[in-house]
């Protein structure tokens, strides 16, 4: 077998149609005319632990190292909606993210960062709405108008019920929930990103590369599809559409993973949509170097993977990354550690050199050949799922979820049998013991979160209070639109829990059927 590309391979390759001009149709070589030449990516890291208060002053000490853009993380019980003193948020009170439980968490969240001179991205899916309401109330405390903010909302609900499992309710009243942020955002905060549709979660469940784009790509399809049956215009709000990628191990075939997803997302838009508009034909993304596949063995080298997994994303052509820290697998990142992280990103943007060419490895016979059998086996996967009557179906059907499986699991026996080498763990071991420092939450964070949210509840206006939640649950009930009164009810200091207890109220609880 050969073990060399040449021209022969790009059989059918049309320089014109599949590669294009940077900045044009069908974007294969990225979205922007002069890409990095222009200005760089955003540099984000990823942050939040503990209290409002502790994570805002490593937000204040990411910005002062040169971060440009905030990425937030959220503890478990925000994510699910349940206050920090409901029973089933026991043990979990900031330790994976930050807790926010009502209106004055989050403006102590951003106390002394202007809302609107940073942009923020916020991971949150299932209470996405919620959480969007008190950031846009924030903002108006600070005097800052929601035409003002900018940032990303992840808002991905599909993806929880492929690969993460924080979902609340059904997922059609998950996707109604979904276009009704679509459809406020278009009219009143139009800068900013209404979803961030994440491949990153699928790949970390074990997905391959071309899984990760096709499944991607299926939740997209889903979301398109229910904005453009609840009257909304594609050319309109495919403009304010994001994607969320992994950035994993196999550095020439992430390149062309984003590529191809790129590319191929273009042509969905054209051709399955009807979008004439370029922004909304073209695929921005976040992306975020491989957690999974970092390892307590030797964390040290998780420094080396990271670094050549966010180049592999620059090479890609993201608009923004994250960098994770080398002790990720054994806690959250130490300041040092998310410092290092950062420093890697600069290193890639200011010193070597790739971002003073616009997509340097277009040509590469290896490269466009990857490239397109990407594309081609994420359609054909979302060939398959068309086949099972669309995403909705394929997910209660566990389709989905049963591809992925397999590939983790796969994944998983080459590792076990040394056919998948991963350094310092199936191979070049040592025997020394791990000396890095990890951050730790301190345990008494639970009970002082739970006595501010018992003290929210003890001095607010009850009859304001009450009166907003009700028209929560009444908008839920009908077709109205639900964003205006849950900012309503988050500044009447409504908990995150409450807003998403009246919405229960109404849609019920998603109880994931097993499967065979």
């Amino acid at each position: 077998m050969r073990n060399f590309v040449g021209p022969a391979d790009l059989k059918g390759f049309d320089p014109d149609s599949d590669l294009g001009y940077p900045g044009e149709f069908p974007f294969t070589r990225g979205i922007q005319p002069t890409m990095y030449r222009g200005r760089l990516w955003t540099m984000r890291q990823y942050a939040g632990f503990g209290s409002a208060a502790e994570s805002n002053q490593r937000y204040r000490y990411l910005l002062s190292q040169g971060v440009s853009g905030l990425s937030v993380a959220f503890d478990l019980p925000t994510q699910i909606g349940y206050d920090s003193d409901h029973h089933l948020a026991a043990g979990e009170v900031g330790r994976v993210g930050v807790a926010i439980d009502s209106i004055d968490d989050m403006a102590a969240l951003f106390d002394g960062i202007p809302l609107d001179k940073v942009s923020t991205s916020m991971t949150i899916n299932a209470t996405a709405i919620i959480l969007l309401a008190l950031y846009v109330a924030v903002g108006r405390r600070q005097g800052v108008a929601p035409k003002q903010l900018s940032g990303t909302v992840q808002n991905d609900i599909l993806k929880e019920y492929i690969a993460r499992g924080t979902y609340i309710y059904s997922p059609q009243a998950s996707l109604r929930i979904v276009t009704d942020i679509f459809a406020f955002c278009e009219r009143e905060v139009p800068q900013w990103n209404t979803i961030s549709i994440s491949g990153y979660h699928i790949r970390e469940a074990g997905s391959t590369a071309i899984q990760e784009v096709a499944f991607t790509f299926a939740n997209a399809i889903a979301y398109v599809q229910a904005a453009i049956d609840a009257g909304l215009d594609v050319n309109s709000f495919g403009q304010r559409l994001s994607f969320f990628f992994n950035a994993h191990n196999d550095f020439l075939e992430e390149i062309a993973k984003f590529r191809a997803a790129r590319r191929l997302w273009a042509r969905l838009m054209k051709e399955r949509f009807g979008a004439t508009h370029p922004r909304a034909q073209q695929l921005r993304f976040h992306s975020q170097t491989a957690g999974s596949t970092l390892t307590a063995q030797q964390p040290d080298n998780n420094i080396v993977r990271v670094a050549i997994q966010a180049l592999s994303a620059v090479l890609g052509g993201t608009q923004s990354l994250h960098t994770n820290g080398r002790d990720e697998a054994l806690a959250l990142p130490t300041e040092d550690a998310a410092r290092i992280a950062l420093r890697t990103q600069q290193i890639i943007g200011h010193e070597s050199g790739v971002a003073n060419t616009v997509d340097p490895i277009a040509g590469s016979y290896y490269l466009e050949r990857l490239t397109t059998t990407i594309e081609d086996g994420a359609r054909a996967l979302l060939a398959r799922i068309d086949a099972v009557g669309g995403t909705l179906p394929a997910i209660e059907a566990g389709f989905i979820q049963r591809q992925v499986q397999e590939s983790a699991y796969k994944a998983q026996l080459a590792v076990d049998a040394g056919e998948a080498v991963v350094v310092g763990v199936n191979r070049y071991q040592t025997d020394d013991a791990s000396s890095v420092e990890v951050f730790r939450v301190d345990p008494a964070l639970e009970r002082e979160q739970q006595a501010r949210v018992q003290a929210v509840r003890a001095t607010r206006d009850q009859g304001r209070w009450r009166a907003a939640l009700d028209e929560v649950g009444r908008a839920a009930a009908t077709s109205d639109n639900l964003v205006p009164p849950i900012i309503a009810a988050v500044e009447s200091h409504a908990t995150v829990g409450e807003i998403a207890d009246t919405l229960r109220g109404v849609f019920g609880e998603y109880r994931e059927v097993c499967l065979d």
